[in-house]
């Protein structure tokens, strides 16, 4: 699982770089850069899901060695 999402978080970090390229900074809210900027922000909450899932099987972890 660990594995699972640090892959897709490079791969969202990778669309963010993507996109990040086909912004139009004098137009940022027309045609592509539109679509650009959705993808990023789709991809930073990618980023952001697998923190939290890192975190939750860490905290699971950790309660499990408790009991």
């Amino acid at each position: 699982m660990k594995i699972l999402t640090i892959i897709l978080s490079i791969l969202a970090l990778g669309l963010i770089v993507f996109n990040f390229t086909k912004v139009d900074f004098n137009a940022p809210f027309e045609g592509e850069s539109t679509i650009a900027l959705i993808t990023i922000v789709a991809s930073l909450c990618v980023i952001l899901m697998m923190a939290i899932l890192r975190v939750s099987k860490r905290i699971e972890q950790k309660v499990k060695e408790r009991n």
